[in-house]
């Protein structure tokens, strides 16, 4: 069948428009890869040539205020890979997975990933000098071992909690190695040259080196002295009292600076694997929350004295007890004080006395102070783990809670609360922000690139209210129930307490924390040490187990930063009052409970034996005398 010339050159026009369209769509196409794609691919290209190789700074070290090492790094290898290198790959990852003691199928794909994987190998990273000496012999081709750093802790456990540790990668996990983890890392370097595909360097080739940047070195408000004086008295006060937990912090009341901080038990912040997670996850002198007992009895003097509701010269009458909307809230001292003034309620730790500030402050302007020295809230501090602490709400305070809280008694607040609430009582009135990180240096040339300055929250009392508040703590030590933490030639204030633990909503018979903050001089205050004991086996109080411990702290503190002793500090009526004492006359404690027991022989030196909750015999005998130093033995069980 003949086509007809229209068809022709109808074909012919719609095969060239066909072809027009193409080579139209082709000529994009190739400006569109040229001219657009070009770059990337192009860098996909050389990605595709270049080999890279990582150089991980050195973290940064932590010093104490004085430039003693807390944490440093020590060199330790790791074992590398280059796939394009390996001869046998399987027989690689057999032998490999025998010495790192990981599984032959993961150590295997690992080393075969196409580019270097270094910092992948199960096992493979800071290996032990026995690991990398038999890598070594079985000259592996394709394996090397590289350079790495690990933490180093010259001091052992001293500040664990504080300092925290770092993971396998070297990123901060806890404590302040996480806190300031972007600070103390540094920046990568590496180098990167082109390569063909068994890694060698291709003839021609320009090698490019970033070199990395070391993490800044940190310096803490620590002083490495004073953390050694507080870790001593936590390992003899577990030895002596075997208890649940103990703690103590030492502070500059006057900047807010943390000089020591510890805990037991504590941890070995490089085998921190080795511990149960509650023993290094919980940083006890910020999360631990408790009822304080008398030690809170000072936010209260210091809010009725500067409410002008109360003078220290002033009589007041104990009989034992006070009576408030029909309860009585008792003294430990069952029979009272008797006729005594103000300051001497201070000095006996007197409960009725405590109660009556309360009440003529009521329950707003209590309150209101209790905020004030930061109660209720996180006081700031920067490390992980802070805990609020628990105040009654205002609407459901009545008169027996005014009058208990007024005492410790119903309220729930941290280690490191009471340390700034204190501190602003005997500061001056200027309640502080607690801090650790004092300053950040460059790791090489050593210049100052940053620093913290104290931070001042408010002024809460005045500073002619805060110097009646250290003389009456004062003479809590001086001639009073913190008398256990005098220090010949030396000023020290403080103040005992013991509270009574709670669990469930529930006071739990014979579990006590007792604890003791103290602080010299007393006219001008150079440190604050707190130390709490949670749950002593051989029960005593504050006075009695804490207060020896603060005295240590702060005697052996005040010598290491030059505080001169002074003969004319005390006069010598308050140093005759501080030789021997009277002879304790036992009393009858038979019978009643060990709740009453704690609320009303505070001061005694008691040791408990056995388990209940009445006291059913006791030595020596009621009505006979001991001497200071004595002991007085009760014994437990069930009524």
């Amino acid at each position: 069948m003949r086509v007809s010339n229209a068809t022709v050159r109808r074909r012919i026009f719609v095969a060239l428009i066909i072809g027009i369209v193409m080579y139209c769509a082709l000529i994009t196409r190739l400006g569109y890869v040229q001219l657009i794609e070009g770059p990337k691919l192009a860098q996909m290209a050389d990605d595709l040539l270049d080999r890279e190789i990582k150089f991980k700074p050195n973290r940064g070290k932590i010093l104490d205020r004085d430039g003693n090492e807390l944490v440093t790094n020590v060199s330790v290898p790791t074992v590398v890979a280059v796939p394009a290198q390996l001869k046998d790959s399987r027989e690689t990852a057999k032998q490999l997975a025998v010495i790192l003691e990981q599984p032959e199928e993961a150590v295997f794909q690992a080393i075969t990933k196409k580019g270097m994987s270094n910092d992948q190998i199960p096992g493979g990273k800071k290996l032990s000098p026995d690991k990398a000496k038999k890598i070594q012999e079985l000259n592996l081709p394709g394996i090397y071992l590289a350079g790495d750093t690990k933490r180093f802790y010259p001091n052992g456990t001293m500040a664990a909690h504080i300092l925290g540790f770092t993971g396998i990668d070297n990123q901060g996990l806890t404590g302040l190695e996480r806190i300031y983890d972007p600070f103390l890392k540094g920046t990568e370097g590496h180098i990167s040259f082109p390569s063909d595909a068994k890694g060698r360097v291709m003839p021609g080739g320009s090698e490019e080196y970033v070199a990395p940047v070391d993490g800044m070195d940190m310096y803490l408000t620590l002083d490495s002295s004073i953390q050694s004086f507080i870790e001593r008295e936590l390992d003899q006060a577990v030895v002596a009292y075997q208890p649940d937990d103990v703690l103590a912090i030492a502070m500059n009341p006057k900047t807010g600076e943390i000089l020591g901080m510890g805990s037991r038990p504590t941890f070995q912040p490089d085998q921190y694997r080795d511990y149960p997670s509650e023993v290094y996850n919980r940083n006890l002198p910020i999360w631990k929350t408790y009822e304080p007992g008398s030690t809170f009895k000072i936010v209260t003097l210091a809010a009725a004295l500067n409410e002008g509701v109360v003078n220290l010269n002033e009589g007041f009458y104990d009989p034992g007890y006070i009576t408030v909307a029909g309860k009585r809230l008792r003294c430990w001292k069952r029979q009272g004080h008797g006729q005594e003034t103000m300051l001497e309620v201070v000095e006996n730790s007197c409960n009725p006395g405590f109660v009556t500030m309360g009440q003529r402050l009521q329950k707003e302007r209590l309150f209101d102070y209790i905020k004030k020295f930061g109660f209720g809230q996180k006081t700031g501090v920067d490390l992980i783990g802070e805990e609020n602490g628990l105040l009654f709400n205002l609407n459901r305070v009545g008169p027996v809670e005014l009058g208990t809280t007024s005492f410790g008694q119903g309220v729930s607040v941290t280690p490191i609360q009471q340390m700034a609430a204190v501190s602003a009582a005997i500061n001056g009135g200027k309640l502080m922000k607690p801090y650790v990180a004092k300053e950040w240096r460059d790791s090489v040339t050593h210049d100052v690139i940053g620093r913290t300055l104290p931070t001042e929250v408010r002024q809460v009392i005045t500073p002619e209210t805060s110097a009646k508040v250290r003389y009456a703590l004062e003479s809590v030590v001086a001639q009073g129930t913190g008398n256990k933490a005098y220090i010949e030639g030396y000023r020290v204030g403080g103040k005992t307490g013991t509270a009574q633990k709670v669990k469930d909503g529930r006071y739990m018979d014979g579990e006590y924390i007792v604890s003791f903050i103290g602080f010299a001089p007393a006219d001008d205050p150079q440190i604050v040490v707190y130390f709490a004991v949670d749950n002593p086996k051989a029960l005593a109080f504050g006075g009695l187990i804490a207060a020896p411990s603060v005295k240590s702290i702060i005697e052996s503190s005040l010598q290491h930063m030059g505080v001169t002793k002074r003969k004319d500090g005390i006069s010598k009526e308050i140093n005759k009052a501080l030789g021997e004492r009277e002879p304790i006359e036992v009393p009858n404690m038979v019978g009643q409970t060990m709740q009453d027991v704690v609320t009303t022989y505070e001061t005694l030196p008691l040791v408990v034996s056995g388990k209940g909750k009445y006291v059913i015999q006791q030595s020596p005998a009621p009505g006979v005398k001991i001497d200071d130093g004595g002991k007085i033995r009760i014994y437990l069980g069930d009524k």
